[in-house]
C-alpha cells in the first residue's frame, strides 16, 4: 500500500493518546446470549481479541499480526473520498483504536482497518464491544466473503455530533448485503428494523456490545448489549432477487474492523472537516474486545 502524507502530528499522537474512556477487561464474565442445544458447545474461536497489549501505528506485535493485518481482504482502498492505511489502526490501553485524518494537499481521508486473517462461516457468534467515533464517517464492524458478494454488517454506525446528524448518531444499522459484481448490484434489507434505537440513546457516548447469531444461510439475529433486537430470517429477507442462486448468506467471510467515508453521504455533502478530523478525543473508533464463536458438536 502507498503511503501518503497526513497530518504531521497525527502518528505522534496515536502512539501516546488515551481514549476518554478506558477498558482493559475481557469477556470471560459477559453470557453469550444464544444458547448452545444440549449436544452443541460455543467453541472460542483464536481471532477473538482482548487487545490487552501494545501496538503502535506503525509496529504492532505478534498477538496483532497472528489474527489480523492492518489493510483490506484485497488492494482495494476503500469507498468515497476513504484510503484505507496502516497507520491509523493501533492497540493502546486495552482498545484497539481506528482513527482517521485528512491527507494533505487533498479532499481524501486516510483510515484505519484492520481484517482478519482467517474467515469464518455459519453457526457463528460474534460480537464486539466498541465505541463508535463522534464523526459523519462510519464505524464498523463486518464480515465480508473473499469475493465481494456476501456481507453481514454488525455493526455500522455514524456517530456524529453536528447538528442534523442527530437521527443517525441515536441510531446503529443492523444488516447484511449480497451482491453481483458484474454488472453491479446490490441488496440489503431496507425495513425500519435494520435502524435500531432504544431510548433516544446516543451511542458514541459509551462502549455498547453489537453482535450477530449467523445461525444458517436465511438466518440472521442481531444483539445489542446482550439483548435480541432484531431477527432477518427467510428468502424474502436475506436475498429475495435471487444474487445467491439460491444458496443464501453461505460464504466464508473475514472481519473487518474500519472507518469509512462513504460515497452514499460524501456526495451529499457529509464528510468530516479537518477541524473534526483534528479532534482526536472525538474522532477515534475504540473497540475493546471482540469475540468469535462457532459452533460445535459435543464428541
Amino acid at each position: 500500500m502507498t503511503m501518503r502524507k497526513y497530518s504531521s502530528t497525527l502518528i505522534l499522537v496515536l502512539a501516546i493518546l488515551l481514549p476518554a474512556t478506558s477498558h482493559a477487561q475481557d469477556w470471560k464474565d459477559v453470557e453469550i446470549p444464544v444458547a448452545a442445544a444440549e449436544d452443541q458447545t460455543w467453541q472460542l474461536q483464536p481471532v477473538s481479541d482482548d487487545f490487552n497489549y501494545t501496538g503502535a501505528p506503525t509496529d504492532k506485535p505478534p498477538q496483532f499480526h497472528k489474527r489480523w493485518k492492518d489493510s483490506y481482504i484485497n488492494a482495494w482502498l476503500g469507498p468515497g473520498k476513504t484510503e484505507f492505511n496502516p497507520g491509523h489502526a493501533y492497540v493502546h490501553n486495552g482498545n484497539l483504536g481506528i482513527a482517521a485524518s485528512r491527507i494533505k494537499g487533498t479532499d481524501r481521508i486516510a483510515a484505519g482497518i484492520v481484517s482478519s486473517k482467517a474467515t469464518f462461516t455459519f453457526p457463528l457468534y460474534i460480537e464486539a464491544r466498541a465505541k463508535i467515533s463522534g464523526l459523519v464517517m462510519a464505524s464498523n464492524v463486518w464480515m465480508l466473503s473473499s469475493d465481494s458478494t456476501q456481507e453481514i454488517d454488525i455493526l455500522e454506525a455514524y456517530g456524529s455530533n453536528r447538528d442534523g446528524q442527530q437521527w443517525m448518531a441515536q441510531r446503529l444499522h443492523l444488516s447484511h448485503h449480497v451482491f453481483i459484481r458484474q454488472p453491479f448490484q446490490d441488496y440489503q434489507p431496507t425495513d425500519e428494523g435494520s435502524w435500531y434505537s432504544k431510548d433516544s440513546i446516543t451511542w458514541r457516548k459509551d462502549f455498547h456490545r453489537v453482535g450477530v447469531y449467523w445461525r444458517d444461510p436465511f438466518h440472521l439475529e442481531y444483539f445489542v448489549d446482550g439483548e435480541k433486537v432484531r431477527t432477518t430470517s427467510g428468502k424474502e429477507m436475506i436475498d429475495p432477487k435471487g444474487f445467491t442462486k439460491g444458496s443464501g448468506l453461505n460464504k466464508p467471510m473475514h472481519i473487518i474492523i474500519n472507518a469509512e467515508d462513504q460515497d452514499w453521504r460524501s456526495d451529499q455533502g457529509i464528510t468530516p472537516t479537518d477541524k473534526e478530523l483534528a479532534d482526536t478525543s472525538n474522532s477515534i473508533m475504540w473497540v475493546d474486545w471482540i469475540r468469535v464463536y462457532k459452533l460445535t458438536d459435543v464428541k
